[in-house]
């Protein structure tokens, strides 16, 4: 296991800013939450908190994935958000780099996971035991020199590592991954290329929908 390194925080990368709640951008290596031991605590809830106590996070990014981050900034707006994360009313969107070019170039991968507990934090397909997993994904453009295409991808259900395991289990590996890719696919990047590039939900507030973009950093 490779140390806990996070990039330094300078300070943050606001995408949207209300009474009620705050969105950011992610870099790439910092956690969203702290992990166990006192050197995985510096991570996203920490680096908010410290300029904005009374946030909370509403949901997780993988610490190698970057982009949108939402957090509220009241237990009631919290609530909701959590609400309707769990009730599937957030869209979101990834953008990702992937190995070869895949055929066909758009689909939907209905593939149920679990957590390959004596590999943790890795997940596995498994048709028995696993819970529902599904992502569409569309092929935006194949690059022929390095034969690999960049795709977006738009998760059905929000399980672990879902869009890493999917993409590989297809056999079209994202580039970058430390978990699920061969090593010649993690030498092929510097950091996993899979960004949170979109996302859409009802305001807590009033209803009315907002719709958060992030500049894709690869």
């Amino acid at each position: 296991m490779l140390p806990y390194n996070p990039p330094p925080h300078n300070r943050l990368d606001i995408l949207y800013q209300d009474a009620f709640l705050l969105v950011i951008n992610k870099p790439a290596g910092v956690l969203s939450v702290p992990g166990r031991g006192p050197d995985k605590q510096d991570c996203m809830i920490s680096r908010v908190q410290a300029s904005y106590p009374d946030a909370l996070i509403v949901h997780r990014l993988d610490m190698a994935t970057s982009g949108i981050l939402v957090l509220a900034l009241d237990a009631d707006t919290h609530r909701q958000l959590s609400r309707q994360f769990q009730q599937r009313e957030v869209s979101k969107q990834y953008i990702a780099v992937v190995t070869g070019r895949p055929t066909p170039t758009a689909g939907l991968i209905d593939k149920p996971m679990i957590c390959d507990w004596p590999n943790r934090p890795r997940q596995i397909i498994d048709y028995e035991q696993g819970k529902p997993a599904q992502t569409r994904y569309e092929t935006l453009e194949y690059m022929p020199a390095s034969d690999t295409s960049r795709v977006l991808l738009s998760p059905v259900t929000g399980r672990t590592h879902q869009l890493r395991l999917h993409m590989q289990s297809i056999g079209h590996a994202i580039l970058g991954d430390g978990l699920y890719a061969s090593p010649a696919v993690i030498a092929a990047a510097e950091r996993l290329l899979l960004h949170a590039s979109s996302l859409s939900f009802p305001h807590p507030a009033n209803g009315a929908r907002i719709v958060i973009e992030s500049a894709v950093p690869f």
